[in-house]
């Protein structure tokens, strides 16, 4: 017997979450890019359509589902239409994100569920329903979307918690997973240009512009990062020749941390 990687299975079929917008549209292009169908989750479907365009008009097969990520019937609803309308999904990005930033005096109970909620109940739940494909194809990849502010950041103890605990996560699944041929990584970004960080300068009340120069000049890479950026990064991750590296956290950052 040789020692030729086994190719996974021609079907290749990925799911993004939150891939409406930002990040996780850039990582549903670059996946489609790539050779994936894609299917495109966000909380609603209708939004999922300029993703899906812009993935059909460059050639590649989208599927727009929408789901809300921390329900487990939703979820495997729309893991069930994935597989059977593209294909059994051997990746799994999970992206899907909110913020509710305050200092932790004024954070509410509501604010801080809702956070966690939505990034550690989706990751885990998502991660459950795709791994049963992965594990039986005996190939799967799923990266886990994190972020700088799981070192600790000002005005955002809720998502800090909830990024930080991804990383545990996607610690844990590598060494579950990995016997099936399912390899777990993460990325941290840094500061990338989204609505997501629009919304935080709004509420800093910076104009965006001023907000992403001032980070600029404090990241050793002088600039913001792109989604393009993020998207980048998973591409590696969910190719074939990253298939002995699992259990990883990549700063996406501009630095050794942002």
């Amino acid at each position: 017997m040789d020692s030729t990687t086994v190719s996974p299975d021609p079907q290749r079929v990925a799911i993004v979450t939150g891939a409406a917008r930002g990040i996780g549209a850039a990582v549903a292009r670059r996946l489609s890019s790539d050779g994936f169908s894609v299917a495109v989750l966000d909380l609603d479907d209708g939004a999922c359509a300029p993703t899906v365009e812009a993935v059909d008009s460059a050639g590649g097969r989208a599927l727009g589902v929408g789901v809300d990520v921390a329900d487990g019937p939703s979820v495997q609803a729309a893991v069930d239409r994935v597989a059977a309308e593209l294909g059994p999904p051997t990746v799994l990005v999970n992206n899907a994100g909110i913020t509710r930033d305050n200092l932790l005096f004024k954070m509410s109970e509501d604010d801080w569920d809702a956070v966690l909620r939505v990034h550690l109940r989706g990751a885990f739940l998502m991660s459950k329903a795709a791994q049963a494909h992965m594990a039986k194809n005996g190939w799967g990849r799923i990266v886990n979307l994190s972020s700088t502010s799981a070192l600790g950041n000002r005005g955002q103890a809720n998502y800090a918690a909830a990024k930080a605990g991804m990383q545990g996560f996607t610690k844990t699944l590598a060494i579950e997973l990995g016997r099936f041929g399912v390899t777990v990584n993460a990325i941290a970004p840094g500061f990338i240009v989204t609505d997501m960080t629009a919304q935080t300068a709004e509420r800093l009340g910076v104009s965006f512009e001023d907000f992403q120069a001032a980070r600029a000049a404090e990241t050793p890479v002088p600039r913001v990062g792109t989604p393009e950026d993020i998207a980048h990064a998973v591409s590696f991750f969910v190719s074939e020749g990253a298939s002995f590296v699992s259990g990883q956290v990549l700063y996406v950052a501009g630095g050794p941390r942002a």
